[in-house]
């Protein structure tokens, strides 16, 4: 069995600081971790991978006290432990970062840093000297926000470093990030990777779950594969390589995407001088201008705040624009309401998952026909649904987007983050769009995952599908991307065609021109 290639041998226990025995987790209709044992490193960067639905995150919450195992063992320095909450995980030194944020909007910056973890002094919370240690871990992360700037007001990569910036601040010897670098910039991930490298001088265990690869053999000591709820290999990081990970990650899974061109039809989308100001000055898009045709795939490529997801906002009517036209087949719509925009043809699989994909109250199957009842596609009227035909479609839709599933009745939150955005996904597709605009739709996604999310473009452009995605990842938006817009401070930079694409040529378009 591999599972027990992996228990710890005598003389190893000092380099261990937790160890998993015959974990299992089991949700109705899902086991999501199998008599797993695995091991983490001490003082090192302890890497896992594994495709979406594998069962890391499941291990992350159950070393993280939020979730209890159905059977088996946890140790925490040799000796078994009792995980039943984060508080209690804390106290023992075990903090996370989770991939979905875990953040309050309504709350400025340091009272998120601070929450559940306040500084007293006689009785009242020290908010002079939380202000300065706060100022203190953002300067550490270089990140230029006042401590009392509201959370609402910083973009998804600045409160991913919030986050950071809270997990910073306890007495942490074992600090778990799922996916923290899932909505960074280039430049951004490399200051976690100097803070990293510091925690590790002080003697904190970092445990280091991330989709990509590049990025795992630079900051990773050891790496461990899960694959379906199992444990599959363990190996230091020097001694392995990317082309065997992902051999161990999909097994005898064939995943791949080669680029096809989809027959071009004529412009269906043309946007003209779009214009979005800010409350507080300065533009969110500056005339914005380009067009789009059937079977065409654009990508979006620029920096974090470069105005991508504003664009995307602003051509679905989510955000006002001041000025500039949009047209959708001829007709004007850059004055119609969100509601109408979606009736004539335009999707959007929003950056934010779980802030603004998904309802975590509902099931797999209402979410992703939620958009469609507000179209009407499945009712005639509320009185009158069609159960059958939504079962289909949903089942259809799951089958083409692979995603992983035992019974689509299940809640949104029984599926991984990976699953859960092949929904939303899903949810867009449901509408019969005719454009649809796809913002990091890989984020979080395993580079099996990826390939299905590939694919999908493709077909869809085939199809006659008009697609415009965003991506921060450079090899993403070069390998798939008929055509590659670039953006810095909310203009177009550059409009580039994928025969004239270099590296270099949009890396000088989306730096900021001062």
């Amino acid at each position: 069995m591999q599972q027990q290639e992996n228990i710890t041998p005598r003389g190893e226990e000092s380099q261990v600081i937790i160890e998993t025995r015959a974990l299992s987790r089991v949700y109705p209709g899902v086991v999501a971790l199998d008599d797993v044992n695995y091991r983490v490193y001490r003082n090192k960067v302890n890497v896992l991978i594994g495709e979406n639905g594998a069962g890391k995150s499941t291990m992350m919450k159950m070393l993280a006290g939020v979730e209890t195992p159905s059977s088996g063992k946890i140790l925490l320095d040799g000796a078994p432990v009792t995980l039943n909450s984060t508080h209690q995980a804390e106290k023992l030194g075990i903090s996370i970062i989770f991939q979905e944020l875990n953040l309050f909007p309504n709350m400025n910056v340091m009272d998120n840093i601070f929450i559940a973890n306040e500084f007293f002094q006689k009785g009242r919370i020290n908010e002079k000297y939380q202000y300065s240690l706060a100022k203190s871990l953002l300067e550490r992360l270089e990140l230029d926000v006042d401590p009392l700037t509201p959370l609402e007001e910083l973009g998804i990569g600045h409160q991913q470093l919030v986050e950071i910036a809270r997990a910073l601040s306890k007495d942490t010897r074992v600090l778990i990030m799922d996916e923290p670098t899932s909505a960074l910039s280039q430049s951004e991930v490399k200051v976690l990777f100097k803070v990293i490298e510091q925690l590790k001088r002080r003697g904190v265990t970092i445990i280091y779950i991330s989709h990509r690869l590049e990025e795992l053999m630079e900051i990773g000591d050891y790496i461990t594969i899960f694959r379906d709820g199992r444990f599959i290999s363990e190996r230091p990081v020097q001694d392995a390589s990317i082309p065997w990970i992902i051999e161990q990650m999909v097994g005898d899974k064939k995943k791949h995407f080669d680029y096809r061109p989809a027959p071009k039809g004529e412009a269906i989308l043309t946007v003209e001088g779009l214009t979005a100001l800010h409350a507080s000055g300065g533009y969110r898009l500056n005339e914005v201008t380009f067009s789009l045709s059937k079977g065409e795939v654009i990508g979006i490529y620029g920096l974090l705040g470069a105005g991508r997801t504003e664009l995307f906002k602003g051509l679905v009517g989510l955000m006002p624009c001041q000025s500039g036209r949009v047209h959708l087949n001829g007709e004007r719509i850059d004055r119609a309401p969100f509601q109408a925009r979606l009736k004539k043809g335009l999707a959007l699989v929003p950056e934010d998952r779980q802030g603004e994909g998904v309802v975590q109250m509902m099931s797999i199957q209402s979410n992703m026909t939620l958009s469609d009842f507000s179209l009407q596609g499945f009712r005639r009227a509320w009185k009158w649904l069609n159960p059958q035909q939504e079962q289909a479609s949903v089942a259809q839709m799951v089958d083409e987007l692979a995603i992983k599933v035992s019974d689509p009745a299940l809640p949104i939150t029984s599926l991984s983050g990976g699953n859960q955005q092949k929904v939303v996904l899903g949810k867009a597709l449901m509408t019969r769009p005719q454009v649809v605009f796809l913002d990091e739709p890989t984020r979080g996604i395993d580079v099996g995952a990826k390939s299905d999310v590939y694919h999908l473009i493709g077909k869809m452009a085939q199809q006659g599908l008009a697609v415009m995605f965003s991506s921060s990842e450079l090899d993403e938006v070069m390998a798939l991307a008929d055509r590659i817009l670039v953006m810095a401070d909310g203009r177009i930079t550059a409009d580039v065609p994928r025969h004239a694409v270099t590296r270099e040529k949009l890396i000088a378009a989306s730096t900021p021109q001062e």
